[in-house]
């Protein structure tokens, strides 16, 4: 399958995009918190994505270049990895399959670098490692916890998960298959674009290089605020705002 433009989600994007104007950081605050971003820089942010994409989420370039080929991998995920598949393959104990099957349809996309990508199948490789992966990911996306809880576990898993080489738990990796798999939910998480972006907006995002709930529900409430602040441009679900963001923050966009 070729793939789209988006294959700058292999670039570095530019470290700063805010001179030395103070940043307001997003504190961790309970689900619900009304957040707003500043008027007139969401105004600025949505310029810069008209000029790049004048038809908005429905233009046709749009839709070629940032949204189709994540769609098609969420479409290919309801098809081999939905709640009623994914469940009779763990009772069947087919964690491999569903190992597989996950890695497969990620691998349809750019979104995770290489040295991910080959992490991630060096620490599925062995049965126990798959079926680590295979319990967590379906506590995940179907569990009946909290999503704190269901998001803290998950990091925990993938934080144990046998290393070859290079670290498999990462930001890209931990927050990839709940976007693909439930993209009206889950946010994929590219800090240093991510990170630009909202600066963008005057916004610190809080971070630390180790995936955390605190973290993943900050940036969840700057996401949700994006969403209110450009309502009238009608995103669809989060594929649509990870593209919005990725426009403000790669240097695949210049300004």
């Amino acid at each position: 399958m070729a793939l789209p433009r988006q294959a700058s989600n292999q670039r570095t994007p530019r470290a700063k995009l805010l001179g030395r104007k103070r940043r307001r950081k997003i504190a961790t605050a309970g689900p619900g918190r009304q957040h707003a971003l500043s008027p007139a820089r969401v105004a600025s942010a949505r310029r810069k994505f008209l000029r790049a994409f004048p038809g908005g989420f429905r233009d046709e370039t749009y839709v070629h270049w940032e949204r189709a080929y994540k769609w098609r991998a969420h479409l290919e995920w309801h098809e081999h990895l939905d709640v009623r598949t994914f469940r009779h393959l763990l009772r069947a104990r087919q964690y491999t399959e569903i190992a597989s099957r996950a890695i497969r349809i990620e691998s349809r996309t750019n979104l995770l670098f290489s040295f991910e990508k080959m992490a991630l199948r060096d620490a599925v490789r062995s049965r126990r490692g798959a079926e680590c992966f295979a319990k967590a990911l379906f506590n995940l996306l179907h569990g009946r916890a909290t999503l704190s809880r269901r998001f803290a576990d998950w990091i925990e898993v993938i934080s144990k998960l046998p290393r070859k080489q290079t670290r498999v738990l990462t930001w890209p990796l931990a927050t990839v298959f709940g976007f693909l798999a439930q993209p009206d939910l889950h946010f994929f998480f590219k800090p240093t674009v991510t990170r630009a972006a909202a600066s963008r907006f005057g916004e610190e995002l809080l971070y630390a290089s180790r995936p955390s709930w605190g973290h993943y529900q900050a940036l969840l409430e700057f996401v949700c605020a994006l969403r209110r602040a450009i309502r009238d441009l009608k995103p669809k679900d989060m594929i649509d705002l990870q593209s919005f963001l990725w426009v403000q923050g790669s240097d695949e966009y210049p300004d």
